[in-house]
């Protein structure tokens, strides 16, 4: 089945991204599902529940992000690895893959119980909110383990092609943070500590099955050995070239979280925070489709790359940006016409459905950015196909900072729109931004191509 997944990369580029994609995709809604999930159950518990785990979306995003970086950093130096027919330094990449991952669970759990509670007052959280996101992100960050590993140990699977297995580890995952939501939240009566546990508990389970077919079944493309481990700087450096970028990534997505955050409180307070953080659960899972996409790319791309095949990799590219578009159009159509309904899932008691009208308006003008997001988002992963982080980070803060928290400090505070004004800069800041990036990535490309073209001539 590796080798098989190994073939797949090396060959038609668009058949790869397409045939990666699909797995990756229904992974990643899943995962996804996590936070709809829990906003469901824990809707059930008042508007503060809802604004306290909104609080925690920002250093949540961190956690995730830094997982999913070093995921990407992993999947970037083995593709690469694969694509030069290089299984020993692929396995060893793996390996240290692995030690990385250990290494930053432990760091990053105490830092983030540490600085918690400064940081949600900061994004204003206070009183009962405040208590509130405490409850939900205490457990959460004990067990940021389960996400490291998880998130990362998924990284090396799609290194090498094996998006399969990957979506089966997260089917598990959400099977059971589904059963074990409603159990912890209200049978147990823990609230919103619950959702955490119980997204704790599944992510364990999935990190499990994903070490067990790496580290014991072996049958993975990679051969992992911890035993015996000797530090190859060349090798960690590779993987974290990409991988810390790529967890800056979520960084600066956060930050620029943070600031929407305060933005949107200074205009509707807990009320506003509650609407755009119930709207956000429903675009951040319309947003999985196309991050699926992207990956696909960066894992095709990073085998074209390792092989200095820049048409296949100029294929791939142009083939993703395509395929988002057309799922980020259909998307959106989806989210504008079923707005209302959709808005309901998150607020149907008594108490929260005044959110309905603005959760509605969040997902009717912000959707409208998906179609376009997405040559941005196959442009941001491509960069990291080839190893280049730094122009992804680049790309993030010029979306997320430059132009998406300049538009809607413009639109929402400066020219007094309100919230509607954030919306409507959330969606202009990403339209302009990646078609910018889309423009800069076809550049690179045809960079590359002169670039090797004129080592073949060299060696001819």
């Amino acid at each position: 089945m590796s080798n098989e997944n190994v073939e797949l990369m090396r060959g038609d580029p668009s058949i790869a991204v397409r045939k990666l994609a699909i797995p990756i995709m229904i992974s990643m809604l899943l995962t996804a599902s996590y936070n709809i999930i829990d906003g469901i159950w824990v809707a059930g518990l008042g508007q503060a529940a809802i604004a306290g785990i909104g609080f925690v979306t920002p250093i949540f995003m961190i956690l995730n992000g830094v997982s999913v970086g070093l995921g990407n950093g992993a999947t970037s130096s083995i593709s690469r690895f694969v694509g030069a027919h290089n299984k020993e330094n692929a396995s060893r990449s793996a390996t240290h893959s692995l030690v990385i991952f250990t290494i930053a669970s432990v760091i990053l759990t105490i830092v983030l119980l540490f600085i918690q509670e400064p940081l949600l007052v900061a994004y204003g959280a206070s009183g009962t909110s405040l208590q509130e996101a405490l409850k939900y992100a205490t457990p959460l960050f004990l067990g940021l383990f389960a996400f490291m590993f998880s998130n990362g140990a998924s990284g090396i699977l799609r290194g090498e092609g094996d998006m399969k297995r990957a979506m089966y580890a997260v089917i598990v995952s959400v099977v059971l943070n589904t059963i074990l939501d409603p159990v912890f939240i209200y049978y147990l009566g823990l609230g919103s500590a619950g959702a955490s546990l119980a997204t704790i508990v599944s992510s364990t389970m999935s990190a499990f099955v994903i070490l067990y077919w790496i580290l014991i079944k072996k049958d993975t493309y990679v051969d992992v050995h911890l035993k015996g481990f000797e530090f190859d700087r060349s090798i960690t450096m590779d993987i974290l070239k990409v991988g810390i970028p790529s967890s800056m990534d979520m960084f600066v997505m956060s930050l620029a979280m943070s600031m929407y955050l305060i933005f949107i409180s200074s205009i509707g307070g807990e009320y506003a925070i509650a609407a755009f953080t119930s709207g956000q659960r429903l675009y951040l899972f319309a947003i999985m489709p196309l991050t699926a996409i992207a990956s696909a790319v960066a894992a095709v791309v990073g085998s074209s790359y390792g092989a200095r095949d820049i048409q296949k990799l100029s294929v791939a590219h142009n083939y993703g940006v395509k395929f988002g578009i057309l799922f980020g159009t259909t998307v959106t159509v989806i989210l504008i016409v079923f707005a209302t309904p959709l808005a309901t899932l998150f607020a149907y008691t008594p108490e929260t459905s005044t959110l309905v009208p603005e959760i509605t308006r969040f997902l009717q003008i912000a959707s409208l950015a998906l179609p376009l997001t997405s040559a941005g988002m196959s442009s941001s992963f491509m960069y990291q196909g080839i190893g280049k982080g730094n122009i992804s980070l680049a790309w993030t803060i010029i979306r997320e900072v430059i132009f998406t928290v300049g538009f809607t400090y413009t639109f929402g505070i400066l020219f007094g729109w309100g919230l509607v004004g954030i919306w409507i800069g959330l969606a202009v800041g990403r339209i302009l931004s990646s078609l910018l990036n889309y423009t800069y990535a076809r550049y690179t490309i045809r960079k590359l191509r002169k670039t090797f073209d004129k080592k073949m001539d060299f060696q001819n």
